[in-house]
Order: structure tokens, then C-alpha cells, then sequence
């Protein structure tokens, strides 16, 4: 979606691969899987010596490396030998998880004229791995995927319920929800991992598989209330399923925080949460007024708009600071 983005903003974009893509068989990523929870993933894709060729051959501006996993030090070094390129690094995720860094990655840290984070708590983090510059991200839409879609009734019973989530299981993510059934609140969950959840209670339905693109946006949009859980092993504050959901035209019921208090006004854009009891409450509410969750839902939906939030406005922001910096 991000290279997408960069391409309809008119730059001229050659794309890497840098990791098996996720469609391929269990078999063929078991082993590299192994390998990146130890800290060292492989470079079956050969993206290190794609970048190297690509860096005599094209003399790119900018070489924007997206969660470099794999990516070394010494193909940064060569990248700097061959051209004039700035060359930035986005990790989504936390550096200080296993899922966002790697030894390779730690190693090559001070070799990146700029670091993109979207977590507050990596800017020191990074700048104490000798990071040279280091710039706070955003999460972003994408709004080609992420908008309002009609659904059919057809979909909207394949696809929603009163009160959904979608991603992967989390203990206090099951937690909240099974609460929640046990209230009698109707709960459907989509995403990996929750197969064991089976059967434990009438009002939990568990769909044991992620989406993606629109089949993601229709479920958002055939759900009455989108749960907006985060993940407390990442420090999150918000995520991009803050703005996917809103964007869609979703109701948004989330974690109280910082971030999503500074992203939408909370009873007009948004609704939040701080505790079981002050959830369970707002989805009783909600559930029974639906002239008030959709007037939200709509107000949100501008606020993405308005604000700028999608990937295109995040991006050329993010390019424009790395213009600057090559300038200076």
C-alpha cells in the first residue's frame, strides 16, 4: 500500500522484494521462520544483492527500506558507494520486540541516514543503537482499501455481527471478549490463532483466518461496533486498525490512550475505553442507540479525511523530511 502511495504521488518507484512472500506454502517459510526468531533471517530473496545492483544502475534518491529485517551493513555501505541516496528505514513495529528487529538490523542502525518510528519510546532507543537521525510516524489507511463499501445482507451475515475483531489472538484481547460473552454481548472474531476459543461460549464466534484488502473493509463495515484492542508487548498507542476501521466508516471502540485522544474526539469521532466494566458499559450503549454510533461512525470518518491520516498524506510528509535532510 505504501508503494502504491509513493507511486501515485509521482515518483518513480523500483520495488525490491525483501522477504518469501506470505502466500507461499507453510513448508517453504517454515525454515525461514526459524531462522528469524533466532535473530538472523534469511535473505532467501537475495535482496541484498538486488539493492547493490540496483544502486549502480539506477542512482536513486532515496532508498526507502521498509522493516529491513535482513538488510546489512555492508549493503548500506555499497548502496553509499554507488550513489547519492538517502537512505531511510520504516519499521512499523517495536525495535524492542522480537517481531522488529533482528541482529542484522541492530547492526546496520548507524549505517541509515534516517530512522521512521511509530512509537515515541524507540526515538531514544534507536538514537542509542548510534542512530544518526531519527523521525515519529505515523500509522496511516490506505484509501483505495479503507472506505465506506456497500455491503449486501448476504455479506453483512458472512462477514460481521453486533460486535467484532479483527487480528491476531492475544491473551487479554480473549480476556475482554470473553467477558463480554458472558454478559451476553454477541462477539465475532476473525484473525489467527483463536481456533482453541472454539466452542467456549455461544455468544463467541471465532472465524480461525485473517483478511485482507476488501473483504477486510466489508467485515469492518458489517460490524456495528469494531473493537479497537492494542498490543501492550509493543507499547502501542494507536494502530493502523485505528484509522483502517474509522476510515471505513466503521464505530470505533478502543483503548483510551494518548495518541487516540490526540487523533479523534472522543464521544464525537470515536469511543474509548479504560477499563472491562467501562467497556462493557459503552457496548451495551452503543448497541441499543444506533443513531448516535452511526453519527460517530460518520464524524470519524471525515476526521480521517480532514486530518489527513491515509497513506499519501502520511507519506509525503515523510518524503518531504527526507528531502530536507539530503538538501541539508
Amino acid at each position: 500500500m505504501r508503494l502504491r502511495a509513493l507511486r501515485e504521488l509521482g515518483h518513480h518507484v523500483v520495488d525490491v522484494q525483501v522477504c518469501v512472500p506470505y502466500h507461499e506454502s507453510r513448508f517453504k517459510r517454515l525454515v525461514p521462520s526459524a531462522f528469524t526468531k533466532l535473530g538472523y533471517p534469511l535473505d532467501l530473496v537475495h535482496a541484498n544483492r538486488r539493492l547493490c545492483e540496483l544502486s549502480a544502475t539506477c542512482h536513486p534518491d532515496i532508498v526507502w527500506i521498509d522493516k529491513g529485517m535482513s538488510i546489512t551493513k555492508n549493503t548500506l555501505l555499497v548502496i553509499k558507494q554507488n550513489s547519492p541516496a538517502t537512505i531511510v528505514s520504516y519499521n512499523p513495529d517495536d525495535i524492542m520486540q522480537p517481531a522488529g528487529r533482528s541482529a542484522i538490523y541492530l547492526r546496520a542502525i548507524p549505517f541509515y541516514d534516517v530512522h521512521f518510528t511509530t512509537r515515541i519510546p524507540n526515538i531514544s532507543e534507536l538514537y542509542g543503537f548510534r542512530a544518526r537521525r531519527v523521525e515519529r510516524a505515523w500509522f496511516a489507511f490506505d484509501k483505495h482499501v479503507h472506505r465506506p463499501l456497500s455491503v449486501t445482507c448476504a455479506e453483512k451475515s458472512a462477514l460481521g455481527g453486533p460486535v467484532g475483531f479483527i487480528g491476531t489472538y492475544e491473551r487479554d484481547r480473549a480476556e475482554e471478549m470473553r467477558a463480554l460473552a458472558q454478559a451476553g454481548v454477541p462477539i465475532r472474531i476473525w484473525g489467527s490463532g483463536w481456533r482453541h476459543l472454539r466452542g467456549r461460549d455461544p455468544n463467541l464466534r471465532i472465524d480461525d483466518r485473517p483478511l485482507y484488502n476488501e473483504e477486510y473493509s466489508k467485515a469492518v463495515c458489517s460490524f456495528d461496533i469494531s473493537l479497537g484492542f492494542l498490543r501492550k508487548a509493543n507499547r502501542d498507542q494507536h494502530t493502523t486498525r485505528s484509522l483502517e476501521i474509522l476510515a471505513c466508516g466503521g464505530f470505533l471502540l478502543a483503548e483510551r490512550t494518548e495518541e487516540h485522544l490526540e487523533l479523534f474526539e472522543e464521544g464525537r469521532e470515536a469511543e474509548f475505553y479504560s477499563s472491562s466494566r467501562e467497556l462493557h458499559d459503552k457496548v451495551v450503549y452503543y448497541l441499543k442507540n444506533e443513531s448516535a454510533r452511526k453519527a460517530i461512525a460518520q464524524a470519524g470518518q471525515r476526521r480521517c479525511l480532514a486530518s489527513g491520516y491515509d497513506n499519501h498524506s502520511r507519506l509525503r510528509k515523510m518524503v518531504d523530511a527526507v528531502t530536507v535532510l539530503s538538501c541539508g
